[in-house]
């Protein structure tokens, strides 16, 4: 099947599958297959394991990335996500937060070829350390697994311009180990619509990601 651009910016499709136009070519990120058409080539973007992608699949339509966008990213692990960020966003910066020191050396190696992705060991509850370096950011992408990640997401959110978007990927187990997933979804909605984030989507992310919801939101 034919490789179509999608409507989301940097993101194409052949069909069956999301694609990401390959900042490295011939490198592979997570063992994705790497379709090429037309000289270009493309890494294969799997839903059931990047809660970003699962948001696209899952009907999502807010998109805030573009080729020149500036991101923080909270919780980027080993750097699955953060990799097609990297694709989407090639002329931008990914600032990538990441407190666990094994994902992190993962995340050192993928920034020795992708430029645009400034990995930062740190801890996401503790902003201050990090943010004097960062400026401005278009985006906020927030994939942290621990309880209170509204209040994560909005003492970081400072460092976004009025008008960016937010995205938080939230984990209701890692909220409540026994509460329904979708109360824990509307509890984190009204954490920041009262702190006057203006909600853009919720959109919970099965069958890719289970107990799941993507929050998107705009800074005013």
């Amino acid at each position: 099947m034919p490789i179509r651009r999608t409507e989301w910016e940097g993101v194409s499709t052949d069909g069956p599958w999301l694609l990401t136009r390959n900042r490295v070519p011939g490198v592979s990120v997570y063992g994705e297959s790497l379709p090429r058409e037309g000289g270009t080539e493309y890494r294969r973007w799997d839903a059931n394991r990047s809660k970003l992608a699962a948001y696209l699949r899952c009907g999502g339509r807010v998109w805030g990335f573009r080729g020149d966008a500036s991101v923080l990213y909270l919780g980027a692990g080993s750097g699955t996500t953060a990799s097609h960020v990297s694709d989407i966003c090639r002329e931008g910066t990914i600032t990538a937060i990441e407190i666990s020191t094994r994902a992190f050396r993962d995340l050192l190696r993928l920034a020795e070829t992708r430029t645009n992705l400034v990995p930062v060991l740190g801890d996401a509850t503790k902003p201050e350390t990090y943010g004097g370096r960062l400026g401005v950011v278009d985006v906020l992408y927030q994939d942290v697994a621990q309880r209170d990640q509204a209040a994560i997401f909005l003492k970081n959110v400072e460092w976004v311009r009025p008008g960016g978007v937010g995205y938080l990927m939230v984990k209701a187990r890692s909220e409540d180990t026994a509460g329904a997933p979708q109360r824990i979804f509307e509890a984190a909605k009204q954490e920041l619509v009262k702190a006057g984030m203006k909600v853009l989507d919720l959109r919970t992310l099965a069958p890719y990601q289970l107990d799941h919801a993507a929050l998107v939101v705009r800074k005013p």
